[in-house]
């Protein structure tokens, strides 16, 4: 019971799920991006189109594992060194299915306290993530859309002190949204609404390295899924930052991210990996090796 008359942190404010309810039916008919990546990840929070669908994936870019793995590590040690850098509020956009070690976990080991906001327009990814998350303290879960910006940000504004700097999460989410929404503007239109001070974490699906079968696989998942896979190129990656330039080592394979060990083909981690930070971060984890010079096309 609050004290004061005053509501629990994560209570009594618009969480957008009535919004998204009328959908559930028409998420649960076909395989959705995050239930595809729990397989990849070896989860058990998906159904039998979503397996089909990443196995036969798995055939065409048998790669899709490790890069999903290398995802989840470079997700882990920025989440570390944001916490240990005095970051104590997160808003993860297209946070996905939780899994056994998820961000707001790592971060509250680092810095107990800390807040985090989840965000997903997938219904089902909403209704899974209160039940895993209940009981949890300063985390909370909400309903909205990256591609409406402005009141993405009204909805975390009732949670999180938007004069106060945030770290915005937006990794593994911005390549299920084409070209045509107009990706680029909706995060520069969030980029503008953030306090001074906010760090911006990013990584994205490249078809820059091993490009044909991570073109067919994207290919597929477009065709079944109701969004489509779109990979990009490091530059047009590079431009969500805007006049945010990522900190050192840059724009890089989430592998290369400041690893505890030298990674042997960092390019197989498929996705590139960029964090934006106005502060500085603690030694990196290891050393960081050279970005992998990419082929140059005929």
């Amino acid at each position: 019971m609050s004290h004061g008359g005053r509501r629990p942190w994560g209570e009594g404010f618009e969480d957008g799920w009535e919004e998204l309810r009328p959908s559930v039916a028409a998420v649960q008919a076909a395989p959705s991006p995050a239930r595809v990546y729990d397989h990849l990840l070896g989860g058990k929070d998906h159904y039998e189109n979503d397996r089909a669908l990443a196995e036969r994936m798995l055939r065409l870019q048998p790669r899709l594992i490790q890069a999903a793995r290398q995802n989840r590590r470079f997700v882990a040690r920025t989440v570390r060194s944001l916490a240990r850098a005095g970051y104590a509020q997160f808003l993860d956009i297209g946070c996905g299915l939780p899994t056994a070690d998820d961000v707001h976990r790592i971060a509250v080991r680092e810095r107990p306290g800390v807040r985090m906001v989840c965000v997903d327009n997938d219904p089902i990814v909403l209704a899974h993530a209160r039940a895993l998350l209940a009981g949890e303290r300063n985390v909370a879960v909400i309903g909205a859309d990256l591609r409406d910006p402005g009141r993405l940000l009204q909805r975390a504004g009732a949670l999180l002190d938007l004069q106060r700097p945030v770290a915005v999460l937006l990794t593994c989410v911005l390549h299920f949204v084409p070209d045509a929404d107009r990706p680029h503007e909706a995060v520069a239109r969030l980029r503008r609404g953030l306090p001074d001070g906010s760090a911006l974490v990013i990584t994205h699906l490249t078809a820059d390295a091993d490009g044909a079968a991570t073109t067919a696989a994207a290919r597929l998942f477009g065709a079944e899924c109701p969004c489509p896979l779109v990979p990009r190129t490091r530059e047009e990656i590079a431009a969500f930052f805007g006049d945010l330039p990522p900190v050192e080592p840059g724009l890089v394979f989430t592998a290369q991210w400041r690893p505890a060990h030298p990674p042997r083909a960092p390019e197989h981690a498929l996705m590139y990996a960029g964090v934006a930070c106005p502060r500085p971060l603690p030694a990196p984890e290891g050393r960081t090796p050279s970005p992998v010079p990419l082929p140059r096309a005929p």
